[in-house]
């Protein structure tokens, strides 16, 4: 189980992510679907070859076809989206925001899969990369939706243990180096 090697590799000094990893893949309350198109997108988004080597195998397994390329494609499109709302966030200069984007995004209006479990995905990637407009704007769609704050928070929870695995693990093997 790719998971257990995962969390096996996870130095001691780190065990609450151990801990913490075990938990809310293992824990969660989320549907099947929901939680490893979660898993995956951030695994993706984590840009961490080890945690995705580790963790994609079992999402493929979790996840039927669409929801994979689903959850693939949710990572994708963040990783443009947020750098894009990010910055334009960021400058000082608010005329940006009355500009059009002009950036194809086709997989937001039809992802293949429920739009709930798209907005879940994408909320989790704009986690990990920061993007507070975007985290803004899909939490906005999925509590209109009718998914309660609970589930919001344990996509972001999702997020927040997997890029510090991420982020832990790459670290370390630089040290080893």
């Amino acid at each position: 189980m790719a998971l257990a090697e995962l969390k096996s590799a996870i130095p001691d000094y780190a065990k609450d992510l151990r801990l913490n990893l075990g938990s809310v893949i293992g824990n969660s309350e989320l549907p099947q679907q929901q939680l490893w198109g979660t898993v995956l997108a951030c695994a993706i988004a984590a840009r961490s070859p080890r945690v995705l080597r580790e963790l994609e195998p079992e999402a493929k397994a979790n996840l039927k076809p669409e929801a994979y390329t689903a959850a693939k494609s949710a990572a994708a499109v963040m990783a443009m989206n947020n750098v894009f709302y990010r910055t334009r966030h960021l400058l000082s200069d608010p005329e940006y925001g009355t500009l059009r984007a002009g950036l194809r995004m086709n997989v937001i209006g039809n992802p293949g899969v429920e739009k709930v479990d798209f907005e879940l995905w994408s909320l989790a990637v704009s986690a990990v990369n920061g993007c507070g407009q975007c985290l803004d704007s899909h939490e906005q769609v999925l509590r209109k939706a009718g998914v309660d704050r609970e589930t919001v928070q344990e996509a972001f929870k999702i997020a927040a243990v997997i890029q510090a695995v991420a982020t832990t693990l790459d670290a370390e093997a630089v040290i080893a180096e």
